[in-house]
């Protein structure tokens, strides 16, 4: 058993939370921006003054409604300005959010309002109230319906008006650290998803020790561009910290027009899980590729890693210092201009980001600070620091937290990061965290002497070949994509005698491939047997065999008709690979390979 713990830095007080902190900044600075939405071809600020006066007013509109303290209250919402409003506004009047995602089914819609008891729903759109609608006759409790695009939010402030504003300063100032923030409900892989109750303190806490630690991201002048699910914890504690901070906040219209907007926003530092990052790279390799230039980027990327590992361990080569600098104006600073041109750092979590792009992207001038968390740990439980960084690990544990290996590999976790439980489900709470308060993770990991955790794999992912060989599926799933032609791979063989691979191609990739290869026209289901593209995937295995022991090595595979998606079920909103789904819909074709 090896144990870990980094000393809190921050005291936070008792009556210190994200409501508080956004009133008394937005008192001491009322100008200072605080958000950013896109309008037409620029960015508008949104001051603290007039950020925190709405949230006011829309507790206010909340509060007339009849809606109690504490009572919950359901934001079904994509990544928007009036996500974040409303989610301020909803603790302001004292209450609970629970956050859905805007690609929520039906049957998941009507058991996170049921079972979390919203009184309120706030849907973004016609459609996202269509599909509340479709279900609210078994959900009795839901009394209030409110669309942002039927002017939602303007009544809310309109009827504001009419409550004295010592009920919405009571309700806030009432708030202790002990009481519930908000119900994230786990996407999970099976099952129905589980209600993390996460506190106030969890919040306040968490968001209080990163920005003690990081002065160089949450620092006055420093902004972010929003566009990952507001939904997902990850995004949610980037909010709290840079309202809290005074960070300014962007809001992305979405991932289609991301690149546009990072030039157009300038954020310092990014933000993402790391099918973002790995879609970047892939798409400028590509690019390079066609321009006739690919042997210019690869040797480029491959001289990023080489002086990011220089570097870390303590002496970068002569020849190594001439020809970064030479790439540098090639290569890397265009790579800098996706980004916007201005960010110093970039954040990854949410899955593992893998050594090649953390050295790929540090290299070529973009920190990469990897960190790990889950939703039952307020996001984060440990993190690359900007000057404690370990390319390849997922950092030290947060300030106050502390880390441990059990005896079978297990990370167990402790401090005030740790939910309070699941939500009506006293049995998962006790299964997950122990009477001595370790919260039992499922994750496989090592600590080094430093202290800096790396994360090997998942207990319920981990393979067991046919031989008694264990194989973890991310070391070589993350080669396998670094290939430009793939998306997807997902590495199978538990029980078999062999370890063998689904793969799915890059739709944005693909297109290309195919003039290029005089199949203009195909489809990837009409090429699933072609021998150019079998050819094109070999080469994509080969590499990554080359990061394992030939008992892990991929001996044979498949390639998908499609991609795997959020909407097809394959992915959750963060892009995280639910296998079990995967391994589900495409069993005959994974019997097909061991037959």
């Amino acid at each position: 058993m090896k144990e870990f713990h980094t000393p809190a830095l921050a005291t936070v007080d008792p009556s210190d939370n994200a409501v508080s902190a956004l009133f008394a900044l937005a008192e001491k600075d009322p100008n200072r921006a605080a958000l950013a939405y896109r309008d037409g071809d620029k960015f508008v600020d949104v001051p603290l003054g007039e950020f925190a006066a709405e949230v006011r007013q829309l507790a206010a509109g909340l509060i007339s409604l009849g809606i109690e303290a504490g009572s919950k209250i359901a934001l079904h919402c994509s990544t928007r300005p009036e996500f974040t409003y409303f989610d301020y506004a909803i603790w302001a009047a004292g209450c609970v959010t629970v956050p859905i995602y805007e690609t929520s089914s039906e049957e998941q819609v009507e058991w996170i309002i049921s079972n979390s008891e919203a009184v309120a729903v706030i849907s973004e759109t016609q459609e996202m109230k269509d599909t509340f609608d479709s279900v609210a006759a078994s959900i009795p409790t839901c009394e209030h319906s409110i669309v942002i695009d039927h002017g939602g939010f303007d009544q809310l402030l309109e009827a504001g008006k009419a409550v004295d504003p010592a009920q919405v300063d009571a309700r806030w100032q009432a708030i202790n650290h002990d009481g519930l923030a908000t119900l994230v409900y786990t996407s999970g892989t099976t099952g129905r998803p589980k209600g993390c109750m996460l506190s106030h303190h969890n919040f306040i806490s968490t968001v209080r020790q990163v920005v003690a630690l990081t002065p160089e991201i949450f620092a006055e002048g420093n902004s972010t561009l929003m566009f990952l699910p507001l939904a997902h914890i990850f995004a949610r504690i980037v909010e709290v910290g840079c309202v809290s901070s005074g960070v300014k906040l962007g809001f992305s219209t979405g991932v289609p027009q991301l690149v546009e907007e990072l030039g157009m926003y300038h954020p310092t530092w990014v933000f993402s899980v790391p099918r973002v990052f790995e879609k970047v790279y892939n798409s400028a390799q590509h690019k390079a590729h066609a321009d006739g230039k690919g042997k210019i980027f690869d040797y480029a990327a491959k001289i990023s890693e080489e002086f990011s590992r220089q570097t870390q361990a303590g002496r970068v080569k002569p020849l190594t210092k001439v020809q970064h600098t030479i790439f540098d104006k090639l290569v890397y600073s265009k790579l800098r201009d996706v980004f916007g041109g201005k960010v110093n750092y970039a954040i990854s979590g949410g899955a593992a980001l893998g050594e090649r792009l953390g050295h790929f992207f540090m290299g070529a001038g973009i920190h990469v600070l990897e960190g790990y968390g889950l939703t039952e740990t307020t996001a984060v439980a440990t993190f690359n620091r900007p000057k404690a960084t370990e390319i390849g690990s997922v950092g030290l544990p947060v300030p106050g937290g502390t880390v441990r290996i059990a005896d079978d590999g297990e990370v167990l976790l402790k401090g005030d990061h740790i939910m309070m439980g699941y939500y009506k489900n006293d049995a998962a709470t006790a299964e997950s965290i122990n009477p001595d308060g370790w919260f039992h993770t499922g994750d496989i990991g090592e600590l080094d002497a430093a202290g800096f955790l790396r994360i090997t794999g998942r207990k319920k992912e981990i393979l067991v070949t046919a031989a008694g060989k264990n194989v973890a599926p991310a070391v070589i799933e993350d080669r396998i994509r670094a290939h430009a032609l793939i998306s997807q791979a997902m590495v199978v063989g538990d029980g078999e005698k062999f370890i063998a691979c689904l793969i799915t191609i890059d739709p944005d990739a693909f297109p290309e491939w195919a003039e290029e290869h005089g199949k203009s026209g195909s489809t990837v289901a009409d090429l699933i047997d072609d021998p150019d593209l079998r050819a094109a995937v070999e080469e994509a295995i080969e590499d990554g065999n080359k990061a394992v022991s030939k008992a892990e090595a991929v001996k044979e595979f498949r390639i998908l008709p499609e991609d795997f998606t959020i909407d097809g079920g394959e992915m959750t909103p963060t892009l995280k690979l639910r296998r079990a789904i995967v391994m589900k819909k495409y069993a005959g074709m994974v019997e097909d390979i061991y037959r």
